[in-house]
């Protein structure tokens, strides 16, 4: 694809890696083997791709853009690639034409990287793990630790089934087109044992969510719609905020 002919659409958060020092570290970092299964969100020109491709098993890229599509699709180096066109948050990796669980990379359109996030909670069963590209901003947020202005209700939330680590952080100036922020690769494992059942979820969110909302308040008054047995708020000391209180601390208000 010649340099600047893609029309990139804002709508779709197209960014192109265009340094190649960078992709091989990326592909450093992922590691990927001839027995892997391989799930790429938004493959974009193929740039990472063609790095991965040939060193896996099986490889199903997920990509919107119907151009892009077209000229994956033609690329003699990508065959036997599966091209799946399509908004990945509507699709299920046990439907894709690959065998599971895979490994997932991604350079993703920074505007929906929770609800992505979210997403992979959601296909828990049919992944090892993935390499999210994001917003250097947001992966602090998931990777805070406790007590500091970045530990949030992603940091919680999102941690209490996966476990996050920064990579690396990535200039703006390897982008095609350059965005205005600074990136950050991180890699999602799954928690062997999900801090929070299923069923309880939604409480969970809710209980994190109005403790976050009014994160200057002490437990006690933030929390005081809440039917919170005394014991447990003795236990954990409702004078506290927050940002104090760990993920299987916020997990026994429920």
């Amino acid at each position: 694809m010649k340099k600047n002919a893609h029309p990139f659409r804002k709508k779709w958060g197209q960014n192109f890696l265009t340094d190649s020092n960078l992709l091989d570290r990326i592909v450093r970092t992922v590691e990927p083997k001839e027995n892997d299964n391989i799930l790429e969100i938004g493959p974009g020109d193929g740039s990472l791709t063609e790095l991965i491709f040939p060193k896996v098993k099986q490889m199903v890229a997920v990509e919107i853009d119907p151009l892009l599509i077209k000229y994956l699709s033609v690329r003699s180096d990508l065959k036997g690639l599966n091209i799946i066109h399509g908004d990945i948050l509507l699709q299920d990796i046990e439907d894709m034409p690959i065998q599971n669980p895979v490994r997932i990379v991604g350079n993703i359109p920074y505007n929906i990287t929770s609800p992505i996030i979210f997403w992979l909670i959601e296909q828990l069963d049919f992944w090892d793990d993935a390499f999210i590209m994001m917003q250097k901003e947001v992966a602090q947020r998931l990777t805070a630790n406790i007590g500091t202005k970045e530990y949030s209700r992603l940091s919680i939330v999102v941690g209490a089934y996966l476990n996050m680590e920064m990579c690396f952080k990535i200039s703006p100036d390897v982008f095609r087109p350059k965005p205005k922020v600074e990136s950050a690769i991180i890699r999602f494992t799954k928690n062997p044992s999900p801090i929070i059942p299923d069923n309880k979820y939604i409480k969970f969110n809710k209980i994190v969510k109005t403790a976050f909302s009014k994160r200057r308040k002490m437990l006690r008054n933030s929390l005081n719609d809440f039917d919170i047995p005394i014991s447990i708020q003795e236990e954990i000391d409702f004078t506290r905020r927050p940002e104090t209180l760990s993920i299987e601390e916020f997990a026994k208000l429920l």
